[in-house]
């Protein structure tokens, strides 16, 4: 069987289109982003206009039977910049949710309005961390409970770090239909836009990704129609039936979709990596200390070595992953979780050495280094923090339940 790393045209294509955009707009807009702390929605509209940013984009790139060009396509936004990069990419959380739960005709329905159209963008927003849960699905507390009589779910709860919470058109909202069932007893709810009840904080101030907007999001007798719910009850019944019977069921919603995403968001993050690596790499080649350019002294020549290889393995991790998962390859040794832990990590490292190498220079934000090395430590922390992906990975190989 032949093997081979090449990408096809068509990745080749997108990837260099991609870049240009990166290139070409968000990067002459990134620093200005990052102070103002607001969604860059100028630049959400210029992606609609030349269609990056909207349904038929993401479908292009999750269609590709190879997994790898959503990674392609995040690396070079991210490549970009973080902030901007997540306020183009947050939206597709919301929608591998309902791509992940829900029904072809909900799914047909709903992802088109997370978008919006290019004379006026939109966003979508998945909202399951919970101030008391954090990385515990199992502890959710929002609770959704059916009102038969009206066809209608009644969501109370509160989320928090919401990406886009508040600010979307679409909520895509996880619950707890039956506490007693753990994480096993939750579904995924549609909030459909101007949803009374559903309010939201004002924009959380962050150390990093700060053109992405992030908020807690309160839910107060919130009350969707029955066919919010992503799946259909039919489906949730018979899901909670074979899990209060002790059968293997589906697991959580919240999960299904951080499996889907985890390959991506790690993609995001080699993004970052190879930004600040790129910078480093070019400023040690002009910067003169002790009579030569400092990329000729050993320990900064090692530095950038490290950098190199470390972006290139956790690349191909992230490419392993999502073709698996594009291929309903079974994560076995928690392939998706690796992907995300390793990619994580790596961003960390390399942006501090980056700070490094720039010395002085790298500390201010005259140089982007020092808003990269910001943005990098997030993928540390969300969609589940290095410690849960290690735990993922760990009880894949071992089969037994590590706490």
């Amino acid at each position: 069987m032949e093997f081979w790393l090449d990408l096809n045209e068509e990745q080749t294509e997108l990837r260099d289109w991609v870049h240009g955009f990166a290139e070409g707009v968000i990067r002459p807009a990134a620093a200005e982003w990052d102070e103002r702390e607001e969604t860059p929605w100028p630049v959400l509209q210029e992606a609609a206009k030349i269609g990056l940013y909207g349904f038929e984009s993401l479908i292009n790139t999750w269609s590709d039977p190879t997994g790898l060009s959503l990674p392609i396509l995040n690396e070079e936004l991210f490549w970009g910049d973080g902030g901007i990069g997540m306020a183009l990419s947050g939206t597709a959380l919301a929608v591998a949710a309902i791509y992940g739960s829900g029904s072809p005709e909900q799914l047909v329905e709903w992802v088109p309005q997370c978008f919006g159209d290019e004379a006026e963008p939109k966003v979508g927003a998945f909202c399951s961390t919970e101030p008391e849960a954090g990385s515990d699905v199992g502890a959710m507390r929002t609770r959704a409970v059916y009102d038969e009589a009206k066809d209608e779910w009644v969501l109370n709860g509160q989320k928090a770090y919401a990406t886009n919470g508040g600010i979307a058109n679409v909520h895509v909202v996880t619950a707890s239909v039956d506490p007693a069932l753990g994480s096993r007893g939750q579904a995924a709810f549609i909030v459909p836009p101007a949803t009374p009840g559903l309010v939201a904080t004002k924009k959380l101030k962050k150390l990093g990704l700060r053109a992405s907007h992030t908020a807690d999001v309160f839910l107060d007798d919130v009350r969707v129609p029955g066919s919010c719910l992503l799946g259909g009850k039919e489906k949730l019944d018979e899901r909670l039936a074979k899990a209060r019977e002790g059968k293997r069921a589906a697991g959580s919603a919240s999960m299904r979709t951080f499996e889907l995403t985890r390959p991506a968001v790690g993609a995001q993050a080699i993004g970052i990596a190879r930004a600040a690596y790129e910078y480093a790499l070019e400023y040690a080649q002009n910067r003169v200390q002790f009579g030569r350019p400092i990329v000729e002294h050993q320990a900064i020549a090692f530095a950038l070595a490290d950098m190199r290889m470390e972006i290139d393995a956790a690349r191909l991790l992230v490419w392993r992953a999502a073709w698996m998962g594009r291929n309903d390859r079974p994560f076995t040794a928690g392939e998706g979780s690796m992907s995300k832990l390793k990619a994580g990590e790596v961003a960390v490292a390399v942006t501090e050495k980056a700070v490094q190498i720039l010395g002085g220079a790298g500390y201010l934000r005259e140089h982007p280094v020092e808003r990269m090395f910001r943005d990098a430590k997030i993928y540390t922390i969300f969609e589940g923090t290095s410690e849960i992906q290690r735990l993922v990975i760990s009880r894949a190989i071992t089969g037994r339940q590590i706490r």
